[in-house]
């Protein structure tokens, strides 16, 4: 990805925060040049990933597939001894035609929390022992307190203030509803590791987008901080 595009992203995102009153911790709004001077007062942030993201998933057309997220609050399971935090929080930003694509995770369940915008659709499929996508089996469903049964490959509708629980080993996908606008989802789980707890059906290039640096960039990514001052 370009720099020019992910600070697109992050700023349309930032701005999707403020309409809809969702606070930003401190480091969320440190400049580069300010994390130049930063000191091992933020290892945290430095090793749990906390702050901005991106991914495009390492396909190159992140207005399709992708999106941008900010991880607020996350342990480390590396460093379970530094980080006992058993938990995490993301914001994630979503537009129109973007695709989260279908994946699950061995270790992390986690909520999914329309906070505001348009309609987010989650499709939901079983997996077997092997972990191949189960396209025939009906699938049990937790949204708010409901649970019940829809058929493979059904996607949930969640408007604002809907959510969706989702256990381990189970498929899912995100995207935008058609014209209902951009949407702000809440992410509450256990620790998130982007490198080592992503099932993707089909595998991917990569979680993590290359760039390519034709602007300065307007934050940092939690990939780029530089180390302790």
């Amino acid at each position: 990805m370009k720099r020019s595009e992910i600070n697109r992203a992050l700023k349309e995102l930032e701005a999707m925060c403020q309409k809809h009153c969702c606070y930003l911790p401190p480091f969320c709004h440190f400049t580069p040049e300010e994390w130049k001077s930063l000191g091992h007062e933020y290892d945290e942030v430095r090793e749990c990933q906390l702050g901005w993201d991106i991914t495009d998933y390492g396909m190159g057309d992140f207005d399709k597939m992708g999106f941008s997220l900010i991880t607020i609050r996350n342990g480390n399971l590396q460093m379970a001894d530094k980080y006992p935090k058993v938990y995490a929080e993301k914001l994630l930003y979503l537009k129109e035609g973007q695709y989260s694509p279908n994946h699950f995770h061995w270790y992390k369940t986690e909520d999914i929390i329309n906070r505001g915008g348009g309609n987010v659709l989650i499709r939901v499929y079983n997996s077997f022992p092997d972990e191949s996508m189960d396209k025939e089996s009906p699938v049990t469903v937790h949204t708010d307190g409901r649970t019940y049964t829809v058929p493979a490959g059904t996607q949930i509708r969640l408007t604002p203030g809907e959510s969706i629980h989702i256990q381990q080993y189970l498929y899912h996908d995100f995207e935008v509803e058609e014209g209902t606008g951009p949407v702000l989802l809440g992410e509450v789980s256990q620790c998130n590791d982007d490198h080592n707890d992503n099932r993707f059906n089909p595998e991917l290039n990569g979680r993590f987008p290359a760039i390519e640096e034709d602007e300065p960039p307007y934050r940092l990514l939690c990939t780029e901080y530089p180390e302790a001052k």
